[in-house]
């Protein structure tokens, strides 16, 4: 699965619980579009999509945009 493929799907996700739409480099914790509730849901979503799991003292990482969700997700998923 390509990187934009990665993008697209994680941006859907969190799309789906933000209720917001979302570019690649949106900031999402910074902003506040992702709070610590969504951000749980975020991960459990991702951990069901793509198999990948986001230790929780790094969620705040990984969740900065989607960009960055999208090269943590390739990097460990066998997608």
């Amino acid at each position: 699965m390509s990187m934009n493929e990665i993008e697209s799907r994680a941006a859907s996700l969190i799309e789906g619980i933000i209720m917001t739409p979302v570019d690649a480099d949106t900031l999402l914790i910074d902003s506040g579009l992702v709070d610590s509730l969504s951000a749980v849901d975020v991960t459990l979503a991702v951990e069901r999509e793509f198999g990948v799991k986001i230790p929780p003292s790094e969620i705040d990482v990984h969740l900065q945009s989607v960009q960055t969700l999208a090269q943590y997700i390739q990097a460990r998923a066998q997608v």
